[in-house]
């Protein structure tokens, strides 16, 4: 379990910095996630031979792991969306309402009891992020688009915990990744002709970035997070990304400078985030 928790607290600290990528690359969000997932596929296909992992499983198995990958590329188009359309702050510390959602859908799409426990938690991270924002009007749009954001995170998590336990994780997150390329790939000339762009190839710059951000931010991160999930539940892995928002936030006012952009709330509202996911943790462990 011990080995578990320091493999999710990796993948948090990796998700961290996903953010500040979304801010460095230029692309708009849709070409952006589009080259993520590509880079990422093509980079854990290279894994997969390496460490000789078969990949024969049936195409209905391929088909129904390549779907859940839609999710979180859905998932993805709509975070960096908020961050894009708000900043860095915004987009992460709307990323916390995952575990709100994921107390809410997982009795549901498990037909469980509904755990007040979870649900308690969940209303701390929410007043914490009420706090945060403090009502305020001009980040509108980025918070609709980072609250769609995480209700699509904590959809995937669910359906992923069911699958860990039957796939290599590896072998997951590739079908998932060529899953959301070839998914955004389809609907990316519609996407392209309601929001068009200069160009849809990216820069140098970019494609460094872009080859970092997929192969320590999505393939690493998401290797140990499905690692993590073998032992942990879906709800206490999503509130212990709630600490996501501490690092990226970090990285956001030494970087970009966006200390000057909150308000003495944000830091109540961070308080009450990071409250909820040391509760959860020690109950966890207690357990």
């Amino acid at each position: 379990m011990k080995k578990s928790y320091i493999l999710l607290h990796i993948a948090v600290i990796l998700a961290g910095f996903t953010g500040v990528f979304g801010k460095l690359i230029s692309l708009n969000e849709g070409l952006l996630v589009w080259y993520r997932v590509l880079f990422s596929s093509i980079i854990l296909f290279v894994i997969l031979k390496l460490f000789k992992i078969s990949k024969a499983i049936s195409l209905k198995e391929k088909c129904s792991i390549a779907k859940i990958g839609l999710l979180i590329t859905i998932h993805w188009i709509f975070f960096y969306a908020s961050i894009k359309y708000s900043n860095i702050s915004v987009g992460v510390v709307c990323y916390c309402l995952t575990s709100l959602f994921t107390a809410l859908f997982s009795p549901i799409i498990n037909k469980q009891k509904f755990n007040s426990t979870e649900l308690l938690l969940s209303m701390l991270t929410l007043a914490g992020i009420a706090l945060i924002f403090h009502f305020d009007s001009s980040y509108q749009l980025g918070i609709i688009l980072g609250v769609i954001s995480s209700a699509f995170a904590a959809l995937y998590t669910i359906y992923n915990e069911k699958l860990v336990t039957v796939y290599d994780s590896r072998l997951i997150n590739y079908y998932q990744m060529a899953g959301g390329t070839l998914g955004l790939g389809i609907l990316l000339p519609l996407y392209l002709y309601f929001f068009p762009v200069e160009s849809i190839f990216p820069g140098l710059k970019d494609i460094f970035h872009l080859i970092i951000l997929a192969l320590f931010c999505t393939v690493g991160l998401y290797v140990l997070f499905a690692e993590s999930l073998k032992k942990i539940s879906a709800f206490t892995v999503n509130l212990t990304f709630n600490l996501e928002p501490v690092y990226a936030i970090i990285m956001a006012f030494l970087f970009f400078n966006e200390s000057k952009e909150v308000t003495f709330f944000f830091y109540i509202g961070l308080v009450f985030v990071i409250t909820s996911v040391i509760s959860q943790t020690i109950i966890s462990i207690k357990k």
